[in-house]
């Protein structure tokens, strides 16, 4: 693996007049759209002060920030797009699938807090299909986890190690960029969206979990989106349809080929996998966190955030995506699936036929950077072990030297 990999073709040529002006339209409304951050919960410590307060009886009022976006205005928009006109049927397709995604995006943050939510949810993200609860249980029952380790980094040696990735990948590419917010009231450790990398301000880890974290937001969704913003079509930016699982996928397997997945980790995302379960049958964080915490055996904090997540919006069935994504980009390697192909920009495993009908109509280039663990000299048999261990093997007991 390598720093970066040119296309080898030269540039790639611009899409025709109508379907760029579609492509333009849909991505700017994505920008706008950051339904993530609106179905976030917020007065997070609040939460879990009122949880405690009621002995681990009464779910906790959830509250939202407010979207800055008309809604009906959005909708007619994106009702309003010359999808029908595109000049290729092959763009046409995927805008349309797009469009159609983002949609139901607007109607899901309509819905947040209503009835009709988790159906909404449900066609965006699908619901746990039996095979996936039997493997995150299986993860459960037999995934260990391994010799606690202090948490010995705070929010400075974080973002001081957030900001040499940044500055890495800057002289590689000095088109390299992305927003750092510093919040000290998000439900995730990281996170990006739509390219800004939020990090908690009271972030407090073990260090050997710092590098993974920035491989899997930076090395993972940043880089694919410096990548997919190089590319004629937009959407490999701000993501083709039903991207998050890939993406989340590949975000995991980072932390692995960085050198540290904990039997920890992958059991939150199996956790995750049985709360959203558990919410689709009705049941609530006093109950889900019970089942994580007492049954389990998750640590309180990590069993309240898996059970809050798992009831936003009224049910949001988004965290199911991480452990079927990683699931499935296990069985894509396993079966020679490329690696490097997959940082292209953001998109689904079952759009690698179009990408290949893109790039031979010469509207795909090769990705642009790869990430910073491609170039480590002991990745190349960290990625054959991805391809020949199934997925609940895939972990650590302990950091690699």
């Amino acid at each position: 693996m390598k720093d970066a990999a040119p296309c080898p073709s030269g540039a790639p040529r611009a899409l025709p007049p109508v379907a760029a002006a579609v492509d333009a339209g849909l991505a700017r409304l994505d920008a706008e759209l950051d339904w993530l951050l609106a179905l976030s919960p917020i007065g997070n410590e609040s939460l879990w002060r009122d949880f405690e307060d009621s002995g681990r009886r009464e779910a906790p009022a959830l509250r939202y920030i407010d979207l800055e976006l008309d809604l009906d205005a959005a909708d007619a928009r994106l009702r309003a797009l010359p999808v029908d006109a595109v000049e290729s049927p092959l763009l046409a397709g995927l805008l349309a699938e797009k469009r159609d995604e983002l949609a139901r995006q607007v109607e899901l943050v309509r819905l947040r807090g209503d009835e009709g939510f988790v159906e909404a949810s449900i066609a965006l993200f699908g619901g746990v299909e039996p095979e996936l609860l039997a493997l995150a249980e299986e993860i459960l029952r037999e995934v260990p986890t391994g010799a606690p380790l202090q948490a010995d980094a705070g929010i400075d040696e974080v973002m001081a190690a957030v900001e040499d990735e940044l500055a890495w990948y800057g002289e590689r590419a000095p088109g390299f960029h992305a927003e750092v917010i510093v919040d000290t009231d998000l439900n995730s450790m990281m996170m990006v969206s739509h390219g800004v990398f939020y990090v908690d301000g009271n972030a407090r880890l073990p260090r050997a979990r710092v590098q993974p974290l920035i491989q899997h937001e930076i090395g993972t969704h940043v880089v694919t989106r410096h990548n997919g913003a190089r590319q004629p079509l937009a959407q490999l930016k701000v993501g083709l349809a039903h991207y998050d699982a890939l993406q989340e996928g590949l975000g995991v397997l980072s932390e692995f080929l960085a050198g540290y997945l904990p039997g920890e980790r992958l059991r939150v995302l199996a956790a995750r996998v049985v709360a959203t379960a558990m919410a689709l049958d009705g049941h609530g964080v006093p109950e889900i966190f019970e089942r994580l915490h007492a049954a389990e055996g998750l640590p309180t904090d990590d069993a309240f955030d898996v059970a809050v997540r798992a009831l936003r919006g009224g049910g949001l069935t988004k965290d199911a995506v991480y452990l079927r994504g990683l699931r499935d980009l296990v069985a894509h390697l396993r079966g020679g699936g490329d690696f490097e192909a997959l940082f292209a920009g953001k998109f689904a495993l079952a759009h690698l036929p179009a990408l290949e009908a893109l790039r031979r109509e010469g509207w795909l280039a090769e990705p642009a950077l790869l990430p910073r663990y491609a170039g480590r000299d002991d990745v190349h048999d960290r990625l054959m072990l991805c391809r020949s261990l199934p997925v609940q093997h895939l972990y650590h007991t302990e950091p690699a030297a």
